[in-house]
């Protein structure tokens, strides 16, 4: 029989291993099998093959053991693992093992036996019941016509199938969750599950309170990276047993198990951290969309920003776009609460300072606001998306900087531990008491983080309780939830903090949000940098005047040296309909997704050289074949924009396709090629090397 084993992309290993069994296993069971001199985990894929019995019995190993007790994983799961393999362009048992929990990988037979009695006791406990119902709020017009288009998408046994994948796209504060509550709660009545995802790990625990307090007596379970092993293998085996109602995760949540699926929601679908950054770079989103095609489910994309992408397939095909989606508005705040006015500030109007004397953290206009907010009893948001002290130490003598030695960035000061840390490698040392270069006593930071500037207003405003929330102060576990408390408990005039902050969070007392230095994304090299900026301001924006009871005097302030830049001019009317228009024109001429396909092929080696080498031989293997494909174009190899980091020297080459079929056509068959080029490439000081399909940057 036919057994998929994890096997990592340079191992050659793409497809399911043949062994022996003594008896019919159903494809999906889990087996372990021997592997080298390991014995491993399984998965078996398919049925006998016709010429099965050409193998002698002594060229094949046994199956050592079957995992009792566990059903075996679905047809429709083994596909979406099979669609995921194939466009992403990973080997089959990389992509089936990586998305089963670590420690059912780990167990052998006995010890899963063990493990399993274990889970059936905990699993027969239903959850606790409550006798006080959550007393649901009104529905707004526009909830209730939204939920009105999605009724029948539930319904079964109708003639013409509703469409399986809706954009939700509403504003910050217009009451998407409930939305996705209350159709949530038809497809528990319908007796399916439903699988709600989020972006982050951050953002978890309030929709799950949410959810606890509105499906109680319900089985809720989370799937994201913060739990521990036994917590995610009984999370995910609830799942798989069907036991689990409604599954709540991150992105590898998509590849849950659930044979009564109904339902699969994805919050804030814009949100880059649905994709995946290293080893199978897969699309959480996009996968969703693939399940619920699959499954003949439903699909509710929500957000306030749509990816470009997904505002595209939106968008009717009379008015240019692709007409896959069902687009479903919500304009309105709850409450009629406004969106908070937009104050452009001109920093080029802002006085000087004196030479030798470093800007103020915000200008004097915008921190006479901020007081005026902290005297009436209401808080402020400030944003700025740099963790850190400064971005950089510097001598005021010979110019010494705190790069990073082993990486081309700087080392960020945080002043709290008093470090230099690199935020790509992790290289961390103790600030030098002087210039390492030229024994200077006087090193300075340059720029501002999130950490000065929390100190900078505090100075500013000695009256004002100041707190600050970024990845730094969040690592410990129940720390992000303890400062949100605080938030929340009003115990905070001026919140500082990262794009942690600026979405999916309910603040109900601020009414005035400032963005600190939004600028530099606007002169990007990247394609995406204005749409990333645009969604995380109006994300940012939509934490004002959330309580319809302040929301009236409600500001969102921008510092910035460009006030009639056109992102700033869509953003102070929140026309997010112009500014989509507005990028994709822009993406149509310059040939960008949507209206082209992109895949990167990304090396890393010992030397640049090694790198781009191996680029440069790649491109050379595909040519003919890109030739007679036609409409694809293959890009000289450059360096990445980081372009060392721990050492190892990155380079990538950009593919770029008219079509999606003749992409995949020409990475399916230059997988294999790039893959023995890469074993000769290996002794030259090629490490490691990838392929990205739809990159999110470039």
């Amino acid at each position: 029989m036919q057994v998929l084993v994890e096997a990592p992309q340079h191992s050659g290993l793409t497809g399911p291993l043949d062994y022996l069994a003594d008896q019919a296993l159903p494809p999906g069971t889990l087996v372990r099998v021997p592997l080298g001199r390991r014995t491993v985990t399984g998965l078996v894929w398919d049925a006998p093959t016709a010429d099965a019995d050409a193998w002698a019995a002594d060229q094949l190993k046994p199956v050592a053991e079957v995992l009792p007790d566990l059903p075996p994983l679905p047809p429709t799961w083994r596909q979406l693992v099979r669609f995921a393999s194939a466009y992403y362009q990973r080997s089959l048992g990389e992509i089936a093992m990586m998305v089963l929990p670590p420690e059912l990988r780990q167990l052998d037979a006995v010890q899963w036996g063990r493990r399993f009695k274990r889970l059936t006791k905990s699993l027969a406990q239903p959850p606790a019941a409550t006798d006080a119902p959550e007393v649901l709020p009104d529905l707004t017009p526009e909830q209730q016509t939204v939920l009105d288009a999605l009724a029948p998408s539930l319904a079964p046994g109708d003639a013409e199938p509703a469409p399986t994948t809706y954009l939700l796209w509403g504003s910050t504060g217009s009451g998407k969750t409930e939305v996705y509550l209350r159709q949530a709660d038809r497809a528990l009545q319908a007796g399916r599950q439903v699988l709600l995802m989020v972006p982050e790990i951050n953002l978890t625990p309030q929709l799950e309170a949410r959810v606890a307090a509105r499906f109680a007596g319900r089985n809720i379970v989370s799937l994201h990276s913060g739990l521990t092993p036994a917590q995610r293998l009984r999370n995910w085996m609830l799942a798989h047993l069907g036991l689990a109602d409604i599954v709540l995760g991150t992105r590898l949540a998509v590849f849950t198990p659930l044979p009564r699926l109904g339902l699969v929601v994805v919050d804030e679908e814009h949100d880059p951290s649905y994709k995946q950054q290293d080893g199978a770079r897969y699309s959480a989103r996009d996968l969703a969309v693939y399940r619920g095609q699959l499954e003949k489910v439903p699909v509710l994309l929500g957000s306030a920003t749509p990816s470009l992408e997904t505002w595209f397939n939106a968008l009717p095909q009379a008015e240019g776009g692709a007409g896959r989606y069902q687009r479903l508005t919500m304009p309105s705040r709850v409450g009629q609460g406004a969106m908070p006015r937009v104050r452009r500030l001109d920093l080029s109007r802002e006085p000087k300072p004196r030479p030798g004397q470093e800007a103020p953290p915000l200008a004097q206009a915008l921190l006479d606001a901020i007081a005026e907010r902290v005297a009436r009893g209401e808080q402020s948001l400030v944003l700025l998306n740099r963790r850190g002290y400064a971005p950089v130490l510097q001598c005021s003598d010979c110019g010494w900087k705190s790069e990073c030695p082993q990486c081309s960035a700087w080392r960020v000061f945080h002043k709290v531990d008093r470090t230099l840390r690199c935020h790509h490698c992790g290289l961390t040392d103790r600030v030098p008491r002087a210039c390492p270069n030229c024994g200077n006593l006087d090193i300075h930071p340059l720029g501002r983080g999130t950490e000065k500037l929390e100190e900078q207003l505090a100075a500013a405003l000695p009256d004002a309780r100041v707190g600050r929330i970024d990845a730094d102060v969040t690592k410990l576990k129940g720390a992000l939830e303890d400062r949100l408390a605080s938030v929340h408990a009003g115990e905070v005039d001026i919140l500082v903090g990262t794009q942690m902050v600026a979405k999916g969070h309910d603040f109900r007392r601020i009414t005035l949000v400032a963005a600190v230095n939004p600028d530099a994304a606007l002169f990007a090299s990247d394609f995406r940098a204005a749409e990333r900026q645009f969604a995380l301001l109006l994300q940012a924006a939509g934490r004002a005047g959330r309580d319809a009871s302040v929301a009236q005097g409600s500001e969102m302030w921008v510092q910035t040296w460009h006030p009639d830049h056109p992102l700033y001019a869509a953003l102070a009317r929140y026309d997010y309909e112009f500014f989509a228009q507005q990028q994709l024109k822009e993406r149509q001429m310059a040939g960008l997704p949507p209206y082209a396909h992109l895949a990167m092929l990304r090396a890393e080696g010992k030397t640049q050289e090694a790198a781009q080498g191996f680029l440069v031989e790649a491109a050379q293997l595909v040519e003919a074949l890109a030739a007679e494909l036609g409409g694809i174009l293959l890009y000289p190899p450059v360096p990445t924009a980081v372009q060392r980091v721990a050492n190892i020297e990155r380079a990538q080459m950009l593919i770029e396709a008219e079509s999606r079929p003749a992409l995949q056509r020409l990475l399916a068959r230059a997988t294999d090629d790039w893959l023995a080029l890469a074993h000769q490439h290996r002794p030259r000081g090629l490490v490691r090397w990838a392929v990205d399909v739809d990159p999110l940057a470039i």
